[in-house]
């Protein structure tokens, strides 16, 4: 879809040759915002134009807007500021810092998290992880394993992989000097910003390798989750392959 204007003003005929394919016109204009998210038009953490702006832009009227950043902002991608606007949504932001990470303390009480960079290293990308990433056969990744903390608890075991091509001069040192969480560090160091994710969740038992990095048994019960993170345009950013140990947390999904 361009960025060409469109119109709520008209005959429905006018707007669409076949009833059947029609774009809700508010579909249409979240098209647009989220090309321009995609373009970088709107940084992460900027304000967007007003709803009033944006109508006039793409000659709509204003509540056709407000229904499209109201679908936005419910997605995480937009964040309402009361009294200041519509910002884009950053995940050094705290209330969307966490929102792809389910673990949850038993408790209620959120523990001091710390992270730990055991690898980081360019590989040619296997097979599995170039079809999830959408890449050539061959294609260079980066591969990242890390060990998450929680009250300086080793819990999360992840095995982290990324285009390669995305993320040039990504290296162990590079991360030793950023304190921000990664997926913030990925927007403000590599423009890209992770909006959405899918997960497979298996119960599994740690290996001796796996027990000895989260210093747990052997066999232990582990939560394993593989997780593919998207940015605009539905492309595949990153894969994280996580072993949860679950003792003192638990996962926590919401179902709408």
């Amino acid at each position: 879809m361009s960025d060409s204007p469109v119109t709520d003003r008209g005959p429905a005929h006018d707007r669409s040759a076949s009833s059947a394919a029609f774009s809700p016109l508010y579909q249409q204009i979240k098209g647009l915002l989220l090309q321009s998210l995609d373009r970088g038009e709107w940084k992460p953490g900027e304000a967007i134009p007003s709803e009033l702006d944006l109508a006039a832009r793409f000659q709509v009227s204003q509540g056709t807007v407000r229904k499209a950043i109201d679908e936005l902002a419910a997605e995480n991608l937009l964040l309402r500021r009361q009294g200041k606007g519509t910002f884009v949504a950053t995940h050094n932001e705290a209330r969307v810092r966490f929102r792809f990470l389910r673990l949850a303390p038993d408790d209620g009480i959120q523990p001091v998290s710390g992270s730990q960079i055991l690898e980081c290293r360019r590989v040619r990308a296997p097979a599995d992880i170039a079809s999830l990433l959408e890449l050539r056969h061959g294609e260079t990744v980066v591969n990242m394993r890390r060990v998450l903390s929680f009250d300086q608890m080793p819990t999360i075991l992840d095995d982290i992989w990324l285009p390669g091509s995305v993320f040039k001069g990504l290296t162990v040192e590079s991360l030793g000097r950023i304190r921000s969480p990664l997926y913030a560090m990925f927007e403000t160091e590599f423009g890209v910003s992770m909006v959405r994710a899918e997960e497979k969740i298996k119960a599994v038992a740690a290996t001796h390798e796996q027990a000895a990095q989260l210093q747990v048994q052997p066999g232990t019960p582990l939560l394993r989750v593989e997780r593919v993170s998207y940015t605009y345009g539905d492309r595949p950013m990153e894969i994280r392959r996580g072993l949860y140990f679950t003792e003192r947390f638990h996962y926590r999904n919401s179902l709408n």
